[in-house]
């Protein structure tokens, strides 16, 4: 497959400053404060690596959007080649509605934002996500826990992360609807699982065979 190359496009990648205490804390009983931050930061630099790649080969801009640390802290960190954006106060769909409004804001014309916890997540999902908005208003990476790992829109559509019950089950279907009720059109990706809580660790053991391999595009 190939990326419609006519849109301006990029992949927002939200994550958290591995702060031990202040991320991943489902994971704390098993792995411990410091255990669950270093997991946060390996996962944050798996998909980064990944991603940069792929965006570097088809112009797509890449953009990390952070929280519970500062600009300095997240360029000692992963490096001054990302550009970084703070997210805003709020719950997550306030956060996801700010970081859209904020991308198209700049003449962005389709944007997909990703979070930092689904290892699985491959080039070609943010390929096959591209070419679903050329024919559809929003496409949904759906989670195996009930939320979505990935969101792609080519407007503001602020209704759908109001009235969310975020961390929940029924996120990706409360989404849905939502979407119905307002006539937009929906694309959905293949499933995928995150890494949110002590039985999803053998997943990202999983993967680790592949944190160090070269990203594919």
């Amino acid at each position: 497959m190939t990326i419609v190359p006519t849109a301006k496009a990029a992949l927002f990648m939200m994550t958290r400053f591995p702060r031990p205490g202040l991320t991943k804390t489902r994971l704390i009983p098993v792995l411990g404060p410091e255990g669950a931050a270093l997991l946060q930061r390996q996962m944050t630099e798996h998909l980064l690596a990944r991603f940069q790649n792929y965006c570097c080969a088809y112009s797509l801009i890449l953009e990390v959007h952070f929280t519970e640390g500062t600009r300095t802290q997240m360029l000692d960190w992963l490096g001054n080649d990302i550009s970084y954006q703070q997210q805003c106060q709020g719950d997550l769909g306030q956060r996801l509605s700010y970081a859209f409004e904020q991308g198209f804001a700049a003449e962005l014309q389709r944007i997909l934002i990703v979070g930092s916890d689904c290892p699985g997540i491959q080039n070609t999902h943010i390929t096959h996500a591209l070419i679903q908005l050329g024919t559809h208003d929003v496409v949904l990476g759906p989670a195996n826990d009930g939320g979505y790992y990935l969101i792609g829109l080519k407007a503001p559509q602020p209704e759908l992360f109001a009235a969310i019950s975020w961390g929940q089950s029924c996120v990706l279907q409360q989404t849905l609807a939502i979407a119905t009720d307002n006539g937009l059109t929906v694309a959905l990706l293949s499933p995928l699982s995150d890494i949110d809580r002590p039985e999803d660790l053998p997943l990202w053991e999983a993967h680790l065979e592949d944190f160090t391999s070269s990203p594919q595009i």
